[in-house]
């Protein structure tokens, strides 16, 4: 098991060597443009061109809560766009956060940051605009990354 790391910092510049995946979580409505995303596409415009592309083909691919696409931005750095959360508003189903997708996108991430041998790196994930709680998403990202040795750094801005 590796432990898990919270540090000050940027999540759109991770602190290691090496390859590296910047690990965040989006809508299944298509939505892009509050929160953790505007730090990414002011870095890269890649993310958010194959995010908006994967749901505008939704109905011929495997967009919806749960999936994961990791996308290149350098030699050694990917983003990996997770859905893991019901719309952007809170209603009667609670917050737009949904764990359970968002434990389905940490295994996939799992798989693919061990293929790359990559450490990996996020915001408090699910727990801004989606609403989430850190003491439920931490657990998640503890048995889906931490506990299979993917390093994992957890950046709180400030």
């Amino acid at each position: 098991m590796t432990p898990l790391m919270i540090i000050k910092g940027d999540a759109t510049s991770p602190q290691a060597k090496g390859r590296k995946v910047i690990a965040h979580v989006c809508n299944d409505l298509g939505g892009w443009g509050k929160g953790f995303v505007l730090a990414v596409s002011r870095r890269w415009p890649e993310p958010e061109r194959d995010y908006r592309d994967w749901h505008r083909h939704r109905a011929r691919n495997d967009f919806g809560l749960g999936a994961v696409r990791l996308v290149r931005v350098a030699d050694d750095l990917w983003v990996a766009n997770m859905i893991g959360q019901r719309g952007i508003r809170t209603g009667s189903g609670g917050p737009p956060i949904r764990y359970d997708a968002l434990g389905r996108c940490l295994a996939t991430l799992g798989d693919e940051a061990r293929a790359l041998g990559a450490s990996v790196h996020m915001p408090r994930i699910g727990c801004g605009l989606a609403g989430g709680s850190w003491p439920r998403v931490e657990p998640l990202i503890t048995r889906a990354l931490c506990d299979r040795d993917v390093a994992v750094t957890v950046y709180d801005h400030g």
